[in-house]
């Protein structure tokens, strides 16, 4: 009989939508830096700005929920997230403005393959690490070996094409960003075990929020206003950079990373660069190599193996907390 938790399967989905979304951001950043002279720093901004705005709005018109102890009772249930408090909500909005800023340094210093393999290869150990010795979850034997071969097709999908030069400085702004994402992962996994991860989409709110205060002066120098003869389509990639790689694929992320083990979580989202080059090929016209196809199959591999163990992973059994309810136990 099974006995495997459904909240389990959509927290995947999700994060598998928000990884594929991340993905699309960097298109539209390439197509963003060749109809203006925009830097990383402003789209940025920007990006955190608008989303702020989108997830503003949503929150505005969005119906209020309905108390716990108002709904009808049909059986067990995964109790509703506490609310978290300002100071939690800041934190991981810094760690989220680490873990971009650092990124966009990285890829200024070393270029994009480097900066990228290298924060997206760090992300995942770090995390495995500190979800071992901080949560006590445990991978295990299959688990370690779909992380290296996640690692291995990373490798070869961002390094296969060659020409990538290794700058030390891009290297540690790389590092940072990976300390930056770890942190962010392994705090959402840490409060979604004790049922204080709060509304999504308030968190994520905070985030984007945090991420504009602190990026305005640095974008502001770099120059915030792009210099365009396309405003128009400008506009158009600015909204989608703002409403579907950030506050959708944010939310999704956020929701998702709170059921699932944080390993998992950073593997799954290596979709991200995945994504990234078949839109490369399909929409940017990039040749498709065999180092992508290579990588690709590398990928999505250990990423469907891990999503698979997850799967059979069986629904979480009670844990008394301070509100006397449920929520997901980390995996032993």
């Amino acid at each position: 009989m099974s006995n495997h938790s459904p909240a389990a399967g959509r927290s995947l989905l999700y994060l598998v939508v928000a990884g594929a979304a991340w993905g699309t951001a960097g298109a539209a950043a390439s197509l963003l830096f060749l109809a203006s002279d925009l830097g990383p720093l402003a789209l940025s901004f920007w990006r955190c700005a608008g989303g702020l705005a989108v997830l503003l709005g949503v929150l505005a018109v969005r119906r209020p929920r309905v108390p716990a102890s108002a709904r009808p009772s049909t059986g067990p249930s995964v109790r509703p997230s506490a609310r978290p408090s300002v100071r939690s909500l800041v934190g991981t909005g810094l760690m989220f403005t680490l873990f971009q800023s650092a990124y966009f340094g990285a890829v200024r210093e070393t270029g994009l393959a480097v900066g990228t393999v290298v924060t997206l290869g760090a992300g995942p150990v770090l995390i495995a690490v500190g979800a071992r010795y901080w949560m006590g979850e445990r991978l295990g034997r299959g688990g370690t070996v779909a992380v290296a071969g996640a690692l291995a097709g990373l490798a070869v999908l961002v390094l296969g094409g060659g020409g990538a030069e290794v700058r030390p400085l891009g290297v540690g702004w790389a590092l940072l960003s990976a300390a930056g994402y770890a942190g962010m992962t392994l705090r959402a996994r840490w409060l979604g075990q004790r049922g204080a991860g709060g509304d999504p989409l308030v968190t994520t709110a905070w985030s984007v929020g945090v991420g504009t205060v602190c990026l305005l002066p640095l974008a502001a120098l770099e120059g915030l206003l792009p210099h365009t003869a396309e405003l128009g389509r400008v506009l158009w990639l600015l909204v989608y950079v703002a409403t579907v790689p950030t506050a959708l694929a944010y939310a999704l992320y956020f929701t998702g990373a709170a059921a699932v083990r944080a390993a998992t979580v950073s593997v799954i989202m290596l979709i991200e660069p995945v994504s990234a080059a078949v839109i490369a090929v399909l929409v940017l016209g990039e040749r498709l190599t065999g180092a992508v196809v290579l990588g690709t199959v590398l990928l999505l591999t250990a990423v469907g193996a891990l999503i698979a163990a997850e799967a059979r992973r069986p629904a979480a059994g009670p844990e008394v907390g301070p509100a006397a309810v449920r929520v997901q136990s980390a995996a032993r």
